[in-house]
């Protein structure tokens, strides 16, 4: 008897306080479809047909389109301080929606003091949906953050129809908490097309709304 007394106080076995144990139905737009992403909407009903004209595709199939965004975060500190890794990871998931994977080095440098296998990173791959929210954001939100921004540079396409950039700083984004953070660091981003010709991943990032640089007389135009 003494024992359930106690569990009463302290609201076991079963007691319920403040409303808790509660069961809630489903929210009011649980039944309502998925809405799709903005940017793959525009790409579908705009983009597309503005690359076919340009381009000359008869197929829709030949059209670039966007196949994944890759960002890898590499974390130096780690290998003094793998506890570090463990705040970028945190910061990466925040910013990304997904589970990051942690990267570890393929081979030691002694002069470092790193080790073949030690963990100096991490990585996310978006595809689907959150790639297109992760590029709606990078975008509009995002990149207007950048102090003294002047547009992206067209120089870092790789031949092969895919283009990196890099992030100096993750206060970019708005997910991110400043006073919150414990160290600054930027971040490596590529976006990865489905053709192969640099001027066509060009021309389908631009019209997405990637802010490329105008005055960049080479802008993108390859090869």
């Amino acid at each position: 008897m003494a024992t359930k007394e106690k569990e009463k106080k302290s609201g076991k076995g079963g007691g319920k306080k403040g409303g808790e144990g509660k069961v809630r139905g489903p929210h009011a737009g649980a039944a309502l479809p998925i809405p799709s992403p903005r940017l793959k909407d525009f790409y579908q009903a705009t983009v597309r047909s503005k690359l076919m004209t340009q381009f000359g595709f008869t197929n829709p199939h030949e059209v670039p389109q966007l196949e994944k965004i890759v960002i890898n975060v590499g974390v130096g500190e780690a290998i003094k301080q793998p506890k570090a890794l463990d705040s970028v990871v945190e910061e990466l998931a925040t910013i990304t929606g997904q589970q990051p994977v942690k990267k570890k080095a393929k081979k030691s440098i002694a002069n470092f003091g790193l080790r073949e296998g030690q963990e100096i990173g991490a990585a996310v791959t978006l595809r689907g949906a959150r790639m297109w929210e992760f590029l709606d954001r990078f975008i509009t939100v995002a990149i207007p953050r950048i102090r003294d921004f002047r547009g992206l540079g067209t120089k870092s396409f790789d031949g092969r129809g895919n283009y990196s950039l890099g992030v100096k700083e993750q206060m970019i984004f708005p997910e991110i908490n400043y006073d919150s953070i414990e160290s600054i660091h930027g971040m490596d981003i590529t976006f990865v097309t489905s053709t192969n010709k640099d001027d066509q991943a060009y021309a389908l990032l631009k019209e997405l709304g990637m802010p490329f640089r105008s005055d960049d007389k080479k802008g993108g135009r390859a090869m």
